[in-house]
């Protein structure tokens, strides 16, 4: 089976719950029109996630990783797609091309979580996963470290910085490797299979 060349990247926009990910996420799609990839709502459609049996919990959901690849495959071997969860390492490497790690100070982080109604022990878990840097390394340990970015999102506007340093990333990926870089190639491939092309 020939290997699928594709014209548009696939991001991955992870962080600890409350960083702004998602926030993130949206605002990069509306700008480049590729696609909010929001794996909760992946889950939800495909019923693939089993309600945690913590007691303190009760609303996280389990989610089965290989059916959940399974429902996404299709849709990364196209490419386009913005990755928006809080893991990152179960991804297949050669379907993905650039992992943004969200990050954001703890005082910040906790104002955000306590005006969601996140109970103490949820919160204190975040919270030491953020400490730990604990998504940094999962996708440093997954992912070329080349494709591993750390971004701040704290003050306004650190979104908007952050989606512009994106964007000017897929503009240039797009001209490597997009429609138009390989538009390139094949033009180049035809000039050189022309018995009329000139070497040297």
């Amino acid at each position: 089976m020939p290997e699928i060349l594709r014209t548009d990247p696939n991001i991955i926009i992870t962080g600890t719950p409350g960083v702004g990910k998602t926030t993130t996420a949206q605002e990069l799609a509306l700008r480049t029109g590729l696609h909010h990839l929001d794996i909760n709502e992946v889950v939800k459609k495909h019923n693939i996630g089993e309600t945690s049996s913590d007691p303190d919990d009760p609303n996280v959901k389990i989610v089965d990783e290989d059916r959940l690849l399974d429902c996404i495959e299709n849709d990364l071997e196209e490419g386009g797609q913005i990755i928006d969860w809080h893991a990152c390492d179960l991804f297949p490497p050669s379907l993905i091309d650039l992992v943004c790690v969200i990050r954001c100070d703890n005082k910040v982080l906790y104002d955000r979580l306590k005006k969601r109604g996140y109970g103490e022990k949820k919160l204190q878990e975040n919270l030491d996963c953020e400490i730990m840097e604990v998504l940094v390394q999962e996708a440093r340990e997954a992912y070329d470290e080349g494709m591993v970015v750390e971004l701040r999102s704290e003050k306004t506007g650190d979104v908007d910085a952050n989606v512009d340093r994106i964007e000017e990333w897929v503009q240039n990926w797009k001209k490597d490797h997009g429609k138009d870089g390989l538009q390139a190639q094949e033009d180049v491939q035809k000039d050189e299979d022309d018995p009329m092309f000139l070497h040297g």
